[in-house]
């Protein structure tokens, strides 16, 4: 075997001085890349432990301690003598809150039978969750007692999203009396929060103004969160509590509304549907606004249920429409007042007269009267109501004469008033008809609009308003809120010498053998003026019938006393078949209750007595028969988010 040599290389054979030569410099590559990081580290933990220190330490402190935000108590409305209209009172919920919500069918099933929900408040709780945001609370109910509130409290570690609180809620002593007039309180929206991004909305038990002078006052009224701080552990467990600091109440609003008188007003107007306004005459304040039926507000705080709902929208009297101020009606002979004064503005002697044969003829048609008057005046007019009158006198003047005064006594004007938005009608003239219909003003329009038919439409407020400057000859401006009722009402620019013969009729109507003298008042030396008017329903039929909705409007306006005016007011009674039948004896029973409180009591306890209980107990049992015919039935209509918000397309 042969062995070949090696052959020889240049490469220099690695001493032990050049081993530890490479050593070296890779220990101090690898040294100064070590020393490098902890600089770094060391300066990273620097910055953190000094200029983060403040940013961690919250953290930290937010995962020990948890801050819960307490709704503020809403401020309180009240009347002019501090009686509560809105309050609030201690209440026991339960809420979720979707987003820490697990096994939501399972939670809501063990909810129902800690607190024995019934089907109608599963589906609501099942729609509100359906609707809600990730952290937005849902209400499941309130009002709770203690037994189910501590049996929702003992199983919280089963229920994950439940929050039991205790806190206030809104509360309207005389529900229904009140809903128009205040209106309600419910969970903000999703679309208030996207809004606003304010986190009280989002917090449990927290309500926002929805309608009426809950919603115009909503920022006063809502007052500042209070906060809890409670430690608790990694799984949120209460450990202990740390602080409270406590809320700030909302400012409490003053109406110039008498409560008692308000409550009294919506009850007198028992099943009807219509509308009742009394003013002071003094200083303009609005002393009650009543519109019926209506609903109770406290309803719609807690969150009303679909089958409640249905009730109110499919009702014809339509309870959620604020008749006093979005109503509109013909004002038929309550302007007849008014119309003596425009009649006087443009030369008629108050004293001449006209023949009346139960009607009066313009070309080929006959325009009716109510009787055979024969020889009338302006005062016996008025006593009468003698449309044959009123029809000469109004085609002698023309319309246009008139409409300049009807404006000025308060018709078709929209008040500076909070709460619910004003509809303000229409007063007829020729311009009016040119623009709207392009049509020419005919004699037919001003023998209607002269007897407050045709074209002429009001609302109730406006003819309390008209009421009250013709009793006093100011120009009185509608008032609610209290520290704005002043009496320095300025004289109207109508000779004050025109009032006489209108007031004097007024007084004819009530306490002589007028329409109104069934209703004349009881109370010694206190006399009411007044003037009946019969509105014939658009489109129908004059008179009365079987339908409902077919028959004639009563309305009725009015003031007292007569010499020293303190009171007026106006009455409206839709379908009501005439106003001395159905409108002035409500006049009557206010008035009356404002001068002898014990007798009114009495009378209404008896109407009432006869119409099957008080508003609260005919609207519970009317929901409780609904329920009962209603049960297991699908397809009941979901409320919207704002009910009142649409009643405006019923009219």
């Amino acid at each position: 075997m042969k062995f070949r040599k090696a052959r020889p290389t240049n490469e220099p054979l690695m001493t032990e001085g050049m081993q530890r030569l490479v050593f070296s410099r890779r220990a101090m590559i690898v040294g100064g890349t070590q020393a490098a990081v902890g600089v770094v580290l060391a300066a990273r933990m620097a910055y953190i432990s000094v200029v983060d220190n403040q940013r961690y330490r919250l953290l930290a402190e937010s995962n020990r301690v948890n801050l819960t935000l307490i709704p503020p108590r809403r401020g309180w409305i009240v009347d002019r003598y501090g009686k509560a209209l809105a309050d609030n009172r201690v209440a026991l919920r339960v809420d979720i809150i979707p987003d820490r919500l697990r096994n939501r069918s399972a939670v809501v099933a063990r909810l129902s039978g800690l607190l024995g929900l019934d089907a109608e408040a599963v589906d609501r709780v099942n729609r509100d969750l359906d609707a809600g945001s990730g952290a937005q609370p849902i209400e499941v109910v309130s009002n709770l007692d203690e037994a189910r509130f501590a049996a929702v409290s003992v199983n919280l570690p089963d229920l994950p999203g439940v929050v039991p609180a205790r806190g206030f809620v809104r509360n309207y002593p005389t529900g229904p009396s009140v809903a128009h007039l205040i209106g309600y309180v419910g969970a903000a929206s999703a679309e208030e929060y996207a809004a606003r991004r304010d986190p009280l909305m989002l917090t449990p038990g927290f309500k926002v103004g929805k309608d009426g002078l809950e919603k115009d006052f909503d920022e006063a009224l809502r007052g500042r969160p209070g906060a809890r701080r409670a430690e608790v552990t990694a799984r949120g467990r209460l450990v202990r509590e740390l602080e409270t600091q406590s809320d700030r109440p909302g400012q409490a609003i003053q109406l110039t509304i008498d409560a008692d008188l308000q409550d009294f007003a919506a009850r007198r107007l028992g099943v009807e549907s219509g509308a009742a306004i009394v003013l002071d005459c003094v200083t303009g304040g609005i002393l009650s606004l009543c519109s019926m039926p209506a609903f109770d507000p406290n309803s719609f705080t807690d969150g009303i249920g679909r089958l409640e709902w249905q009730m109110l929208n499919d009702d014809d009297h339509i309870p959620l429409l604020n008749k006093a101020m979005r109503g509109l009606y013909p004002p038929g002979s309550t302007v007849k007042p008014m119309v003596a004064l425009a009649l006087q503005a443009h030369g008629v002697d108050p004293e001449e007269t006209v023949y009346c044969a139960g009607g009066y003829r313009l070309g080929g048609r006959f325009f009716h009267c109510l009787g055979h008057h024969g020889t009338i005046n302006m005062r016996h007019a008025i006593e009468k109501s003698c449309n044959t009158y009123f029809y000469t006198m109004g085609h002698r003047v023309g319309y246009d004469a008139i409409a300049p005064i009807a404006r000025m006594m308060g018709l078709g004007q929209e008040f500076d008033l909070p709460g619910t938005s004003q509809r303000y009608g229409t007063v007829p003239d020729s311009a009016w008809k040119q623009r709207r219909y392009g049509q020419a003003w005919s004699g037919a329009d001003s023998l209607n609009a002269t007897i407050g038919q045709g074209y002429l439409s009001v609302s109730p407020l406006q003819l309390a308003v008209m009421a009250a400057r013709l009793a006093t000859g100011r120009n009185i401006q509608p008032k609610l809120l209290l520290n704005q009722a002043t009496s320095n009402a300025q004289p109207l620019a109508i000779d004050p010498a025109f009032f006489n013969a209108a007031r004097d009729g007024m007084n004819l109507v009530v306490n002589a053998n007028g329409s109104g003298r069934a209703s004349k008042l009881a109370i010694p030396n206190v006399q009411m003026n007044g003037k009946t008017g019969t509105a014939q329903v658009r489109g129908l039929q004059h008179g009365s019938s079987s339908s409902w909705r077919s028959r004639d409007h009563g309305l009725f306006v009015f003031y007292a006393p007569f010499e020293e005016p303190r009171y007026a007011g106006a009455v409206v009674i839709e379908h009501g078949m005439g106003g001395a039948r159905a409108a002035a004896p409500v006049a009557k029973d206010i008035l009356t209750f404002l001068y002898d409180r014990e007798l009114a009591l009495s009378s209404l306890a008896s109407l009432e007595a006869g119409w099957g209980g008080t508003m609260r107990e005919r609207l519970e049992r009317r929901y409780s028969a609904l329920r009962a015919q209603t049960s297991g039935v699908a397809n009941i209509p979901t409320p919207p988010a704002n009910p009142t918000a649409a009643e405006g397309a019923e009219r």
